[in-house]
């Protein structure tokens, strides 16, 4: 639901930015410490006041966020020009940076699915036991021991 503007209000404060924008006032702040959005001006009260472009920015960050971007990735689009076409070709690099990370996150999870089809497949409930968690409790004793380098999958965001 939009929020009212009162007459000779020169900028929304957070809350209001908040629900013009869809970003959680905490996530507003982030975003502050981050440097991917900072706020024009300041009222009297010492509120900070964002505008109506600042709600622009914010919507825009959370909709690249939606779509899995890290920060980086989402600094790279705020950063280029609608009207250079060389901005038009660091956007394409980039999407296609991030698209190639979606689809490594693609592979990770059909190779998780398949681990757990075949993990749920160990056990039809028909015995004594779980084989479930006797197969849960094999592999944690396989684990290595804590401070032992470990292989972990990359996340990028």
């Amino acid at each position: 639901m939009p929020v009212a503007k009162p007459p000779g209000a020169q900028g929304y404060r957070i809350g209001e930015a908040a629900a013009r924008s869809g970003v959680t006032a905490a996530n507003i702040r982030y975003y502050e410490r981050e440097a991917l959005i900072a706020p024009q001006a300041r009222g009297d009260n010492s509120y900070r006041l964002y505008t109506d472009a600042d709600v622009h920015r914010l919507r825009f960050i959370r909709l690249c966020r939606a779509m899995d971007m890290s920060l980086d990735e989402v600094r790279t689009l705020l950063g280029l020009d609608l009207r250079r076409k060389a901005d038009c070709d660091t956007a394409c690099v980039a999407l296609d940076a991030h698209l190639g990370h979606v689809r490594e996150r693609l592979r990770e999870l059909r190779s998780l699915e398949k681990d757990l089809i075949a993990l749920r497949d160990c056990c039809d409930g028909t015995d004594a036991h779980c084989h479930i968690i006797e197969t849960l409790h094999a592999r944690a004793d396989r684990q290595p021991l804590a401070g032992a380098p470990r292989t972990r999958a990359a996340r990028h965001v």
